[in-house]
């Protein structure tokens, strides 16, 4: 079994691949927020176009903050950041489209996103109470077995979030593009490889986000092997 700090080595990697990550996705982002498309339309209208073609009643607004787009399945609602909703770049129509993905993705009752919406719950509670579980088992020593092994319990809610959203959020990539496709949304193939370019940097920090969770209950269980 892994030693405590064997197991610092192994979170290593994932904190490299999340800051290359972080990196990448706003390097993209600044590079094709600052490129206009072809079509000259902004990203509400992109989502305006995806959501009509595919005869969704879906309200859209302008949301605050930067890079905080999303679709809200409870409320049935597409959120977009200020410049995604207004700025006519490759950009904001590549990250508009992601959202209706996910929007496509509801309506079709796509099952991934079932899951992931049922588990959201369950990785919050993970999120907040693992860590403090385990420290506390940690002091208690043996007695604080029970603890531990819940802390890990819980965590383990986090990581099954984090496995479903990946490929969640690959499919509404692939939902993306193939929408800006059918509605002729790109000009040349240049633009849909920077529309691909701005989705796929964006994916992988859902990559890095598993890594450095799976990372992190591995040193849960070295730590665990570690007191016996």
């Amino acid at each position: 079994m892994f030693g405590y700090y064997t197991s610092m080595i192994l979170l290593l990697p994932a904190i490299l691949l999340s800051v290359y990550a972080q990196g990448k996705v706003q390097s993209a982002y600044r590079t094709y927020a600052n490129v206009r498309n072809g079509r000259n339309i902004t990203g509400a209208e992109a989502a305006h176009r995806i959501l009509q073609f595919n005869d969704l009643q879906i309200p859209i607004y302008e949301t605050q903050g930067t890079l905080t787009d999303n679709y809200n399945p409870q409320k049935g609602t597409l959120n977009l950041s200020p410049a995604v909703y207004e700025q006519p770049s490759i950009a904001s129509m590549a990250i508009a489209a992601h959202e209706c993905g996910h929007a496509l993705q509801h309506a079709a009752g796509y099952s991934l996103l079932s899951i992931r919406n049922s588990i959201v719950p369950v990785a919050n509670i993970g999120s907040m109470l693992s860590w403090p579980m385990l420290i506390l088992g940690l002091m208690l020593g043996a007695q604080g077995d029970f603890l531990f092994n819940l802390g890990i319990f819980l965590f383990l809610g986090v990581v099954l979030f984090h496995l479903v959203t990946l490929p969640v959020e690959l499919d509404a990539s692939k939902r993306a593009l193939i929408q800006l496709e059918a509605l002729n949304c790109f000009v040349s193939d240049e633009e849909h490889a920077a529309a691909k370019r701005v989705l796929d940097a964006a994916a992988l920090t859902y990559l890095a986000a598993l890594a450095t969770a799976v990372a992190n209950l591995l040193r849960m269980f070295a730590i665990r092997g570690n007191r016996r």
